[in-house]
């Protein structure tokens, strides 16, 4: 390998323009794809096959007039005091104009819902009035009832004991008019009979006559009373019906009382923004355009202040923060380095690496769905390891040019040599990047890919463009006090050899080299081994602590700037509203078939009314129904803020309560909406840690027992990458989670930790801490190799390779913290982890624990089984095959290719 890359820095040196030219060619095309393709990034991480998204998914096609995004703004007065009508009225007329924007699909205005609310209420208590009234007068109409009833049943009595009493007369009267039948016509009895008969069969009839005109009074009467019966079961029946809808309507009204959208006292009110697209569509023209259409109430004394979702606008990259932090970089490399051309080209690598890496990832935001920390973390990871990368073979060049060495010789050894440890290292971030795509997550996978990829181009360009422009800067590279210095020296240097053999002088040379590599940190921390190594890992594990409180989730407007229209939005709603509005759980029913609307409406408020009942559930009201009645939304309100412990459980709880209400209601739930969504990726990341963790290791040490041919030194390697890493976790935790040094960092409301930042930092950090693994214990190595003792060889290689080590680590630590604060505050924690991981990792693990560890080891550090070292390949990271490379003729000879001397 460090043949292979010696011959390839000797053609870009020697190749220079052409180099130049093609990767000027490639720029050129990567920028005008990017101009030509680059689309909308987002921060919505989704997880296909979770129930969030499959929920998402159901409402976008059986209701589509639930879907599309929602944003929030928060309206108050400028003086403090509650809103006037005035404002009100303003505020009323501004909401109305924001529909007239594109891809606005509605608004929702906060007087009109709470004057529609009072309504309703008013509506309902005169209903309850009427009600009253009504079941007054059935009350008072009931006895009245009854009581003719009463009476028509005892007419009815008497009128039928009378026709009973008058049948048996006549029947009497017919008996005694048979037996009269039966005298001769014309006898005394006959004759004196019928003058009786005739009298009594008059009474009869006159008694019947009266009993009917009885009996038609009473049908009168009953006909009547059962026209009044009907006329009052009709009332009762209408009383029922009213009873019923009122308190379906109290119910109704019951349920939407634990959502306001104007607060108790007046002073805050809160309007939505409803859009036919999802947020991450809506483009930042569009956004801005409804910010201008409302910000025209500050003149009227209202403030606004718009969500996250709103004002979020994901287009930018850098900032004044990155801009700073790339300063102070440039500010170290001319420290070293003593030029602005040599300063300047390990930059100007890092901004082609990363223009091409990032501009490649942009100019696929048309046909993948990217988050915005994609380029953001490739940016960030370009800009460090290009800088790093190329400093890296400068540093090597340099000293070598100092030393004597012909210009483009020099350029091709320190490619083959410092090159060599430049790729193991690139790779290395490489595999721990790229293995973010067999986590399962997709945004995540895009999101290593594309820092991936952005890495391994400024590895390309550290091994070919940065030879090829060191071959046109010449000796420019050092300032002429450098050359004088250096020329001063070796002339002190070689007064001190005269009259010495070329073995004596070899003796006198490595003799002068152990005794500077006993002085300085590295001699300290060889000397007092034990010491340094136990105070640096009690030290690491106190920062550690607080790793262990660790919580995850992904960031609200509760984690955005102070001053920002977000965090106003959000402190605002939480204190007039409660902090669960700010994050509200979008709940999906599926309804059975064979509903009406009343009984959707029925069943959709007892299915609310369960889920009210869970723990530390503020409210809960159904918001939606499709036109089939076959699936419902619901709204829930939790009592504390989205990214909170008990909002968590609530999600949890929600979903432990689906089965009940299936086996009573007959409804199936589903969660979706940002809250629950944000509780499946956490979980989801946090699942999937280990397994990347093991992952990630494991191809790593198989990595490093090929570059160092020993099983101690990868071990020792991992073991202090596993000390970095939850030390860093517990300086995220104490700061982002708990507060600690919060003003510092622009840290206003601690909260968890980004859910993401755990397996990121795991992947970045492991391929940083093996890029200066490689190169301290690579110097190590090379001493070893070249016949020091064990003990020497860590001094020696460590005073070599400790210089451009620190310079490395401080210019990653001054990228990595112009992030810290960012203006994408979903960048920030991450900013901090990385930039206090490399601090950590570099000078504590790597200049510390390392060296110590490595020194009381001796030269058991570079053990390996004879079985193992017969089939290793040979990778050479040491470059030590190129120490007795023979060149023809200089110069002159690098149109040929070298051969090693045999």
């Amino acid at each position: 390998m460090a043949l292979w890359l010696y011959r390839l820095g000797r053609l870009s040196a020697r190749r220079a323009w052409l180099v130049i030219a093609a990767w000027a060619v490639i720029m050129g095309m990567v920028g005008g794809a990017a101009a030509l393709f680059m689309g909308p990034m987002s921060n919505n991480f989704q997880i296909p096959g979770t129930e969030t998204q499959q929920m998402a998914d159901k409402l976008q096609a059986q209701l589509p007039e639930a879907s599309g995004g929602t944003g929030a703004v928060v309206f108050t007065s400028t003086n403090g005091e509650p809103l006037t009508p005035a404002q009100q009225k303003d505020i009323t007329a501004a909401l109305e104009t924001v529909t007239g924007v594109p891809t606005v699909k509605g608004v929702i205005d906060p007087f009109l819902v709470t004057a529609q609310q009072q309504a309703g209420a008013a509506q309902l208590a005169d209903g309850a009035k009427q009600l009253a009234a009504g079941e007054a007068q059935a009350a008072a109409e009931l006895p009245k009832l009854e009581a003719a009833a009463k009476q028509l049943a005892d007419t009815k009595t008497q009128l039928d004991a009378g026709q009973a009493k008058l049948d048996a007369q006549k029947k009497q009267l017919v008996a005694q008019q048979a037996q009269l039948a039966a005298l001769p016509a014309n006898s005394p009895q006959a004759q004196a009979a019928a003058p009786q008969m005739a009298a009594a069969q008059a009474q009869i009839d006159g008694a019947q006559a009266q009993l009917d005109a009885g009996r038609a009074q009473w049908q009168a009467g009953q006909d009547q009373y059962a026209a009044g019966k009907a006329k009052f079961d009709a009332g009762a029946a209408t009383l029922t019906a009213k009873k019923a809808e009122l308190a379906l309507g109290q119910r109704q009204a019951d349920a939407a009382a634990g959502i306001r959208f104007v607060s108790e006292n007046g002073k805050a009110a809160i309007g939505q923004i409803q859009f036919s697209e999802s947020m991450n569509a809506v483009t930042p023209a569009n956004r801005q355009l409804v910010q201008d259409k409302l910000n025209t109430l500050e003149s009227d004394g209202v403030s606004v202040s718009y969500s996250k979702e709103i004002v979020e606008d994901v287009s930018e990259l850098f900032g004044v923060s990155e801009v700073v932090g790339i300063a102070v970089a440039a500010a170290v490399l001319l420290i070293m380095l003593g030029t602005f051309v040599a300063a300047g080209l390990p930059l100007l690598m890092a901004v082609v690496g990363v223009g091409i890496g990032v501009g490649g990832t942009m100019a696929l935001t048309t046909v993948i769905e990217m988050s915005s920390i994609s380029p953001m973390l490739a940016l960030m990871l370009g800009l460090a390891v290009g800088i790093d990368y190329s400093l890296f073979i400068v540093n090597r060049h340099r000293q070598q040019l100092l030393a004597g060495m012909e210009l483009r010789e020099s350029i091709a050894k320190a490619t083959g040599t410092s090159g060599n440890a430049v790729t193991f290292a690139g790779l290395t971030v490489v595999i721990a990047l790229a293995a973010l795509s067999v986590t399962g997550l997709p945004f995540l996978a895009i999101l290593g890919l594309a820092a991936a990829a952005t890495v391994a181009v400024s590895v390309l360009i550290a091994l070919t463009l940065t030879p090829a422009l060191l071959s046109l800067i010449g000796k420019r590279l050092i300032s002429k006090k450098a050359w004088a210095k250096n020329t001063s020296a070796t002339a002190k240097h070689q007064a001190t050899l005269v009259g010495l053999s070329g073995s004596e002088r070899a003796a006198a040379d490595d003799a002068a080299d152990v005794a500077r590599s006993a002085r300085g940190w590295g001699g300290l921390v060889t000397r007092h081994p034990i010491i340094s190594l136990v105070t640096a890992v009690i030290a690491l594990a106190v920062i550690a602590i607080p790793a262990a409180g660790l919580r995850l989730a992904l960031p609200d407007g509760g984690s955005e700037p102070v001053d920002s229209s977000a965090y106003q939005a959000y402190s605002i709603t939480g204190k007039n509203f409660g902090e669960g509005m700010n994050g509200p759980i979008i709940v999906v029913g599926s309804l059975p078939a064979g509903l009406n609307e009343a009984s959707a409406t029925v069943l959709n408020l007892n299915v609310a009314d369960q889920l009210r009942a869970v723990d530390n559930v503020k409210a809960a009201i159904p918001v939606m129904v499709s036109k089939d009645l076959r699936t419902a939304v619901y709204q829930v309100i939790p009592t504390e803020g989205p990214a909170s412990e008990s909002t968590v459980q609530v999600i949890h709880d929600l979903r432990a309560e689906g089965p009940g209400i299936e086996s009573r209601y007959d409804v199936s739930i589903g969660l979706t909406g940002q809250t629950a969504a944000n509780v499946d990726v956490s979980e989801k990341l946090g699942a999937a840690l280990p397994p990347y963790l093991a992952i990630v290791v494991g191809l790593s040490l198989i990595l490093l027992v090929l570059v160092f041919r020993s099983i101690l030194v990868p071990l020792l390697a991992t073991a202090g990458f596993l000390l970095s890493l939850v030390a860093a976790f517990g300086g995220v935790v104490a700061v982002y989670q708990w507060g600690w040094l919060g003003g510092i960092f622009d840290v206003a409301n601690p909260a968890a930790v980004l859910s993401f930042l755990p397996i990121i930092l795991i992947g970045v950090l492991f391929g940083l801490a093996m890029d200066y693994q490689v190169f301290i214990a690579s110097g190590m190595r090379e001493a070893y190799a070249h016949g020091q003792d064990a003990k020497q060889a860590v001094r020696t290689g460590f005073k070599h390779a400790a210089p451009v080590v620190t310079a490395a680590a401080i210019i990653m630590i001054s990228v990595f913290s112009g992030f810290i604060f960012s203006h994408l505050t979903m960048v920030r924690p991450l900013g901090f982890a990385l930039a206090f991981g490399v601090l950590i990792d570099a000078f504590v693990v790597r200049m510390t624990i390392v060296p110590a560890a490595m020194h009381l080891l001796g030269k058991s550090a570079w053990w390996l089984p004879k079985w193992l070292d017969r089939i290793l390949p040979d990778v050479d990271v040491e470059g030590a095959k190129l120490a007795t490379l023979v060149v023809e003729d200089d110069a002159s000879s690098l149109s040929e290719d070298p051969e090693p001397a045999r």
